[in-house]
């Protein structure tokens, strides 16, 4: 079977930057994505540009057949993992208790659930090509996050179990990175129902995409534990530390206030 690299979100943003850069380096790609046009779209700039025709997958990963129709459909094309980029996931801004529980629910399901279900499911194909998986989470992982809670909190979980598949999958062969962004101008804001330059966009915390797919994809291939993007962030999270959780929380609950409709 031919390896493959697997990117979940790939339709826009992050994701689909990190599409243009694997690509780049002759990774042949399957692109998942609820938005069909826009993978397709994507797909055909891809392969103009002399990489490898990317395979377009258009699912819901909120599914919970999601992972078993991915497999079925790479088999049929006699593909296989060697690389699994868990891009997908979206936030909700807002109270926890007057945001849609059902919207947190299914953010869980994607964040969380889809991640884990897509790390754990190729590990075979990836000691085999001795590939690895990539799993984008953010540098709200590091904090709590009061007007983003679950969010906040999803991205913890997939630092947390990032870090603990590293130590585990390492002697096997296979790379593990987390890639933590800041502040990136993409779809996201809007999703969530943040307003445009809300969170830091346009102050030393943030990068654009490309600049976020290019290193994160750097730390991969390095096979780097945690890649935190951007010198303003990784200062950022390291004097985080030195903050008590007390005096954190109204910092990011005001922050929140600023950013949208919290």
């Amino acid at each position: 079977m031919r390896p493959a690299t697997l990117i979940t979100g790939a339709s826009s943003g992050i994701g689909a930057e990190l599409a243009r850069v694997f690509a780049a380096h002759g990774d042949e790609l399957v692109l998942v994505a609820r938005r069909e046009a826009d993978l397709s779209a994507l797909a055909s700039e891809i392969a103009a540009s002399g990489g490898k025709q990317p395979t377009v997958l258009a699912l819901d990963l909120g599914r919970g057949d999601a992972v078993a129709r991915i497999a079925a459909e790479l088999a049929a094309r006699d593909l296989e993992p060697a690389n699994v980029v868990n891009n997908a996931g979206f936030g909700l801004a807002g109270s926890s208790a007057a945001l849609d529980r059902d919207e947190q629910l299914a953010m869980i399901d994607l964040n969380i659930r889809a991640l884990t279900a897509l790390s754990l499911a190729f590990s075979d194909s990836l000691v085999r090509h001795r590939g690895g998986i990539l799993n984008v989470a953010s540098i709200a992982g590091f904090l709590p996050g009061p007007g983003m809670a679950v969010y906040y909190a999803s991205k913890a979980f997939v630092l947390s179990f990032s870090e603990a598949l590293y130590a585990e999958l390492k002697p096997r062969g296979v790379r593990v990175t987390t890639l933590c962004p800041g502040p990136v101008a993409t779809g996201f804001q809007s999703r969530a129902g943040l307003r445009p330059g809300g969170i830091g966009e346009g102050s030393i915390f943030a990068l654009p995409a490309r600049r976020v797919a290019e290193i994160g994809y750097a730390g991969f291939v390095r096979g780097k534990r945690v890649v935190i993007a951007g010198t303003g962030n990784k200062l950022a999270v390291f004097f985080m530390r030195f903050v008590p959780h007390a005096l954190l929380l109204p910092i990011v609950a005001y922050g929140m206030r600023r950013a949208g409709r919290v």
